[in-house]
């Protein structure tokens, strides 16, 4: 189900039928370094990640992560979303783009239209962005988003000490 259109890319509802994909995204070594391992090894972990974590945050909140395509050829090439994490009082935006895609703008494109869609549409007051300290892309991917540095927080199911930005 189709959430947001950008000009390059469509961000829709992940279902489990996305289990190869995601199994290939959550594996890629900047992932597990950038994030977390997540412990997915095989297709069926990535479907049930995306049962039991993905799903419930429609279901809870409305929003949560959406697989990004490429509107052009429907290519699946990364997640972006919102999350709404027990230990931050905030909503915050996430994205993750494989690695051959890369370098091409669509994390921020696709960052910017969820913001825009979590304020003008769900209407959230704030929303703020989560990174490791050694993810420099990521950085300044949140920065150009107009997010600033906040504080270093732990968030359980990160692998260290993120840093919040607002």
């Amino acid at each position: 189900m189709k959430i947001l259109e950008t000009e390059r890319l469509l961000l829709q509802k992940l279902t489990p039928d996305d289990a190869d994909f995601m199994f290939a995204l959550m594996n890629e070594p900047a992932f597990i370094r950038n994030v977390a391992d997540r412990g997915i090894r095989q297709c069926s972990d990535a479907a049930a990640y995306i049962s039991e974590k993905i799903l419930p945050s429609y279901a809870n909140y409305g929003f949560g992560f959406y697989r990004v395509d490429l509107k052009e050829s429907a290519l699946p090439i990364g997640i972006c979303g919102l999350a709404k994490r027990e230990t931050l009082d905030d909503v915050d935006v996430g994205f993750s783009i494989l690695e051959r895609y890369w370098r091409k703008g669509y994390a921020f494109e696709a960052a910017l239209a969820m913001m825009e869609y979590g304020r003008n549409t769900l209407g959230l007051k704030r929303i703020t962005g989560l990174t490791s300290s050694q993810n420099e892309a990521s950085i300044r991917l949140l920065e150009k988003l107009g997010l600033r540095f906040d504080r270093r927080v732990s968030v359980p199911g990160f692998g260290t000490e993120s840093l919040l930005f607002s």
